[in-house]
């Protein structure tokens, strides 16, 4: 459907395509490097023996699936819903050069699903190593899911092929799915993912483990390694990104006085995230309580999403 125009007062269609964008990367992360979490750690409580913290795993999860599964469904299917009336041509496009893609990238997202629900569902029902390799089936495919949108995402910023040029008259899917942007943007949004699973689980933890002090600082000091891994790869992913921006993007990126100004802003934000991070959970892992985690989780978001 072609649609003349589609009036949004105020706030304006592109605007409101951000908006949903946003909620839906900030949750859609959060299943990707979630999982990978969960299946870390319970393979560790199961090869530790360790009832108590995998019990604490299973409690997160439930939030983890709630959330992920049904609002991040929602907000994903919102998505299409408001760049489909935006931009119906370019949407149009979208689908008919990737179709192969989203084919691929829905493939992985029903096992996705179907082993999430599982690992939740099926907690103390399963033997604990079939439940450990159902939670890496689901890691591994959350992961997969990243991959494959990743390559259409980074198309639509920079349409250079890695080994050769789409263009319309030849539209080869393989051309436009390895570009130059591909591998930056799987690295960062890789650490984007580690990175916000565990401001999430910090905030969680702190929440439901008030009355267990112990328990809280071990979760607390087993995330600061994903927590790290995630800083690390944001760091490397954003320097390979830069410098394969088109030149137009970057041009106007480098001259831009606004954006220059929300470059400092940005640079203030990690600065003061980076701070509570040292002066929490990685050197004094007993300080974190909730409001310090939910102070960790605001301007580890206003960070990333820069």
């Amino acid at each position: 459907m072609h649609y003349p125009w589609w009036y949004v007062p105020g706030l304006t269609g592109p605007m409101l395509i951000a908006i949903v964008a946003v909620v839906h990367v900030l949750v859609s992360h959060y299943a990707v490097g979630g999982g990978i979490l969960i299946a870390i750690e319970n393979s560790h409580a199961i090869r530790r023996k360790d009832d108590k913290y995998r019990n604490y795993w299973k409690t997160h999860t439930q939030f983890f699936v709630l959330l992920t599964v049904v609002f991040g469904a929602i907000t994903g299917v919102g998505i299409w819903w408001t760049i489909g009336l935006a931009s119906p041509l370019a949407t149009e496009m979208l689908i008919r050069t990737f179709v192969f893609g989203w084919a691929i990238e829905w493939v992985f997202f029903i096992v996705e699903l179907t082993a999430a629900l599982t690992v939740y569902y099926y907690w103390d029902r399963l033997p604990k190593n079939t439940h450990k390799t159902i939670a890496w089936i689901y890691a591994g495919c959350a992961w997969l899911t990243l991959v494959a949108i990743t390559g259409i995402t980074a198309f639509m910023l920079n349409s250079t092929g890695l080994f050769g040029n789409w263009t319309p008259e030849a539209p080869n899917f393989w051309l436009a799915f390895f570009n130059v942007q591909f591998i930056p943007q799987a690295i960062l949004r890789t650490g984007g993912c580690l990175m916000l699973a565990t401001l999430y689980v910090y905030v969680h933890a702190a929440w439901t483990l008030r009355t267990d002090p112990p328990l809280l600082e071990k979760v607390v000091r087993r995330m600061s390694r994903p927590l790290v891994a995630g800083i690390v790869l944001l760091i490397l992913g954003t320097t390979l990104w830069f410098p394969n921006l088109t030149p137009i993007a970057r041009q106007t990126l480098e001259s831009a006085a606004v954006l220059n100004a929300f470059l400092a802003l940005i640079v203030f934000l990690t600065g003061i995230f980076i701070l509570l991070l040292l002066a929490g959970p990685i050197f004094n892992p007993k300080s974190l309580n909730l409001g310090f985690a939910l102070s960790l989780f605001v301007f580890g978001f206003a960070a990333y999403y820069r």
